[in-house]
């Protein structure tokens, strides 16, 4: 493909990750394996970037919640790396997700009796967790279920080979939820032991996200998932408080990975009293100096941070005004006499002393961390930084 310039680009830190890895290793033991969670595309990391970084670091194991994400990381990743599905496969795309060797879960007996079907025509054990419900009541098996798919299992031993037991937490990170997780980790620990006693074991106990990990350590057992913590996000500011509340020193020891950034396309000097961009969003209360900035609602700028956004311009935080457009947005640079054509805007991360988190861009907007930066577009080129 012809290397056009792309009028966005985003950057992904080495340094920040090899960081966030070092601390997750600390913070949860040596006993502690960490799967990297890369569904939707690496939270907005990109999935073909990240997954090679991350097996850089010591990573070898990754989550996705879909077979066609198990599938972009299968053409990036070394042959040593595990890869998990922890959600969605098409009954088409199965065979290919057990002849490939990739793990999955089963909460419903429909892909079980699937999985031990084809793994049995293909002579191979099909790699399996089983997913447990203990209250989020979303997926998982019952306790009720429990005797029934036992049975099965022990039946086809021969075709299944059991990865893992788990389940997910309702909300860990939100002490509002305490005594639902609580109840969550008994549950999980009652029907475990019910599924030990009809003769199921598991390689590995895996129930703890990336808040779950940080708040409850008794849920990090052989395995976590994490995700956003990886790439230099806490969960909640509820979480990060109550991790650095018991300790002396109060920085944040995580660095963000990711940085999205474009530059001044073009200025424009607008008279006082004259409405600015579409409709009447904006009128200029007095002579006004835009500079407008290739990248809008499309781009993942979401239209609601109209006349409230912020980016930065030469270390300086400038407001956005007017209506965000589909492929652009304009700012207030009326202060800033020396900006030009070219110009580096950050969307998001730092310029000289300033800087646009994640958290920040998403309080304008009413987004989680998760949200804003899953919905990064893919379009959008990811280039790795020192």
């Amino acid at each position: 493909m012809i290397n056009i310039k792309h009028p966005a680009i985003i950057e992904i830190s080495k340094s920040a990750l090899k960081n966030n890895i070092a601390f997750m290793r600390k913070c949860f033991g040596g006993k502690t394996s960490i799967s990297s969670v890369v569904k939707a595309n690496a939270y907005g990391h990109g999935i073909e970037i990240f997954v090679p970084m991350a097996e850089e670091f010591g990573i070898d194991h990754f989550s996705v919640f879909s077979a066609h994400e198990a599938a972009r990381i299968k053409e990036v990743c070394c042959q040593e790396s595990r890869i998990m599905i922890m959600g969605w496969i098409d009954p088409n795309d199965l065979e290919w997700v057990i002849s490939n060797g990739i793990e999955f879960y089963v909460f419903d007996s429909l892909r079980l009796r699937e999985a031990a079907q084809i793994a049995s025509t293909l002579g191979i054990k099909a790699k399996i967790h089983i997913e447990l419900e203990t209250g989020l009541n979303r997926t998982g098996f019952s306790e009720q279920e429990l005797k029934e798919i036992s049975a099965f299992i022990r039946q086809n031993i021969l075709h299944l080979e059991i990865k893992g037991l788990c389940t997910h937490y309702a909300g860990a990170e939100s002490i509002a939820n305490y005594y639902r997780i609580q109840r969550q980790i008994k549950k999980f620990d009652h029907l475990s032991a019910l599924l030990f006693r009809e003769g199921i074991e598991a390689e590995t106990r895996h129930t703890a996200c990336s808040a779950a990990a940080l708040s409850y350590p008794r849920t990090r057992m052989d395995m976590v998932r994490v995700g956003i913590l990886q790439y230099g996000f806490w969960p909640t500011r509820e979480t990060f408080i109550q991790y650095i509340g018991h300790r002396a020193r109060k920085n944040d020891p995580l660095r963000r990975v990711l940085s999205w950034k474009s530059q001044v396309m073009t200025l424009k000097d607008i008279p006082a009293g004259e409405f600015i961009s579409y409709g009447t969003a904006y009128l200029a209360q007095e002579n006004t100096r835009i500079a407008v900035i290739p990248v809008g609602y499309s781009s993942g700028f979401s239209r609601s941070l109209s006349n409230q956004g912020r980016v930065l311009i030469q270390g300086s935080r400038v407001a956005v005004i007017g209506l965000v457009n589909m492929n652009m947005l304009l700012v207030d640079v009326t202060s800033l006499p020396g900006v030009m054509p070219g110009d580096e805007v950050t969307l998001i991360g730092r310029q000289q002393e300033a800087e646009i988190t994640v958290a920040s861009f998403g309080d304008f907007n009413k987004q989680l961390n998760y949200e804003l930066l899953a919905r990064l577009p893919k379009s959008i080129p990811r280039v790795i930084v020192d």
